[in-house]
């Protein structure tokens, strides 16, 4: 049998027009987002032999495969995902603090105006234009913190709403994987074009969450999201949804539904730009709404004390400023309660001591029988609460919590923000400028005093007989072991008791009462001498109420009023600068693995017109080799006519 030229230049031809139509597609696709190259792979034909030698029949092309690398697309997806996160954060972190830095600078301004404003009614306290001042500044400070709140609460909003989108495309890109996975098992995962556009997909899905990618052998691709949930099963597509955030409604959890079951999803175990949102909330904005309204609390606290340790310009016991500390309205939120107890208690927060306060947030849980745990958020510290008649839980870092109705179950758990909605909450209830008391009664301790007992009057007045003036001071004995006081007169001699009286409240027959503040553990035997007299030009109370401003009354006594809303401040320029590092260095990992991908499936355009070029010798090879079969035949035919 002669060997067939004419066949051979032919499939030469087809060879060689094959390769051309790869590289020109290579060529017209470099600049497709996700297009993977392809090349040709050639195959000789099948030998003859002919006498005792075999002979080459000619070529054909046997396959067209993209070229894919399946460990270079992971660690680009991984990177993808880091980077995701890392720029998520970073933009999130820049806004807020912008927003400190910006829009924040009012709450210190506002602050230092009001101490300014007091110090005006230390040098004057019977003016009633700087009064007024003050109290102008003072309501200001509030709306500043009230502003704060919101544009806190507004960025929260921001964030549910971008967690929301993200997993409204999540579930688009779940029923287009499905739809390719379907296709797929139908060519054998043989399709060049639905490859490229399913890894696509998938690369877009690893900027929401981490990505889990499990090739199946029908050519279809499983993938887990978060590496917990299972998003897509060949082709069958889950959806992922947000739902109401338990303990807090405003703090959404998402969530992974299939049929009619649906499994919470931890968030962090996400990554990508939805874990990044979530943890942005969690440990960002949660921390500094809370730091704001520990601010707002501070604040209220202070200036009401100091009030009530005053007299005003009417000679009468100072009244609040602002809203009480534990005022409804100021405690909105302290409590989160999770959907998962099975008790019908009800708790509510109320706030003992602010300086003690931290800022942050506790879980309590409840174990039968009698078990009250305390667990702080951000320390992980445990601290056993005793229940006390009648539903009191004490022991709590400046706060106590009360169980206002029903009974706990094995197993509740409740979380405890005790500084929550302060913020949004503050406000100056005080109208009346005489109101601000800048005058002080004269309280001596003894100089045998055990140092553990303080007094606060908390109620005069000053037509009862007996009242004490200069010159007339009463002198209190308190005997906290038997809960006992007497009162003398200037020269030593008793006048009234010992007579019983009922912690803290202490009232005198002599148109006065106090309250004590006991620290002792046993109770100690402790005398004040108290001088209630008035004088509209006094200033001692004023001028105490301005050294707030540098007294370190919150954190345990370690930070100022305007020290609180700095370290957030400062705790939040931190993390946007550590977000910036992440970014850039996410970026180089990225990038990296970006490279290493580009460099075996993406288009080299040197390479492919240099394949283009020896392609096209090559088709034009193998026409002559047809040129030649033809003129050989014609001269064959010649030569025997």
């Amino acid at each position: 049998m002669a060997i067939d030229l004419l066949n051979i230049a032919r499939q030469g031809v087809l060879a060689s027009q094959s390769q051309l139509s790869v590289t020109s597609n290579n060529i017209n696709n470099v600049n497709t987002l996700g297009y993977h190259r392809q090349v040709a792979t050639q195959a000789a034909t099948e030998s003859q032999r002919l006498g005792n030698s075999f002979y080459g029949t000619g070529t054909y092309v046997s396959d067209v495969k993209r070229v894919y690398n399946e460990f270079a697309a992971r660690e680009l997806r991984i990177g993808q995902t880091s980077l995701s996160a890392a720029e998520a954060s970073y933009l999130k972190m820049s806004e807020l603090d912008q927003l400190y830095s910006q829009i924040g600078k009012m709450v210190p301004a506002g602050l230092n105006d009001v101490f300014a404003n007091i110090n005006s009614i230390a040098d004057l306290p019977t003016d009633l234009g700087i009064r007024n001042g003050a109290l102008s500044s003072m309501d200001q400070l509030a709306k500043t913190l009230n502003q704060m709140q919101s544009h806190l609460d507004n960025q929260t909003k921001q964030t549910n709403s971008q967690i929301e989108s993200m997993t409204a495309r999540i579930n688009e890109i779940s029923k287009e994987l499905g739809n390719i996975n379907l296709e797929l098992m139908k060519t054998g995962g043989q399709d060049s074009q639905l490859l490229d556009k399913q890894d696509a997909l998938i690369q877009e899905l690893s900027q929401y969450s981490q990505v889990n990618v499990i090739p199946l052998d029908t050519g279809a691709k499983s993938i887990m999201l978060g590496g917990s949930v299972m998003l897509v099963s060949g082709e069958v597509s889950m959806s992922v949804g947000v739902t109401t955030g338990d303990p807090y409604p405003n703090e959404p959890r998402i969530t992974a539904t299939t049929g009619n079951q649906s499994l919470v999803i931890d968030p962090s175990k996400l990554g990508g730009q939805l874990g990044a949102l979530f943890d942005f909330r969690s440990d960002t904005l949660v921390p500094a709404s809370q730091e704001l309204g520990q601010l707002a609390l501070g604040i209220a606290d202070a200036f009401n004390d100091m009030q009530s340790k005053g007299f005003d310009l009417n000679g009468n016991i100072g009244q609040n400023i602002f809203r009480d500390i534990n005022d409804p309205l100021m405690s909105s939120g302290r409590v989160g309660e999770y959907s998962t107890n099975t008790g019908t208690a009800k708790l509510s927060v109320n706030i003992d001591d602010v300086g003690q306060l931290s800022g942050g947030g506790y879980e309590l849980s409840f174990t039968a029988p009698a078990t009250y745990e305390l667990k702080d958020t951000q320390t992980g510290n445990i601290t056993p609460l005793t229940l006390n008649p009648p539903g009191e839980l004490v022991g709590g870092d400046g706060f106590t919590i009360n169980i206002g109705s029903g009974a706990m179950a094995d197993g509740d758990k409740f979380e405890i923000r005790p500084t929550s909605g302060a913020a949004s909450g503050l406000t100056t209830v005080m109208t009346d400028p005489k109101g601000i008391a800048a005058a002080a009664p004269k309280i001596t301790a003894d100089a045998a005093n055990s140092g553990e007992m303080d007094v606060k009057v908390n109620n005069i007045n000053r037509t009862a007989a007996g009242f004490p003036t200069t010159g007339g001071e009463l002198t209190v004995k308190i005997d906290s072991a038997t809960n006992t006081f007497e009162v003398f007169d200037a020269a030593g001699t008793s006048i009234a008791g010992p007579s019983a009286f009922t912690p803290p409240q202490i009232n005198t027959p002599f148109g006065f009462s106090f309250e004590i503040d006991d620290r002792s553990a046993a109770g100690v035997s402790d005398s004040f001498t108290f001088d209630l007299s008035f004088a509209e030009g006094d200033n001692s109370n004023a001028v105490a109420m301005a050294e707030l401003a540098d007294a370190k009354l919150m954190n345990g006594g370690t930070t100022t009023l305007t020290g609180v809303f700095e370290n957030t401040k400062l705790d939040v320029g931190n993390k946007t600068k550590a977000a910036e590092v992440r970014v850039e260095s996410a970026d180089a990992i990225y990038q990296q693995a970006y490279n290493r991908v580009q460099s075996e499936s993406g288009v080299n355009l040197d390479e492919e017109a240099a394949n283009l070029m020896r392609f096209q010798q090559s088709y034009q090879a193998s026409a002559r080799i047809m040129t030649t079969a033809q003129q050989l035949f014609d001269t064959l035919i010649s030569s025997v006519r």
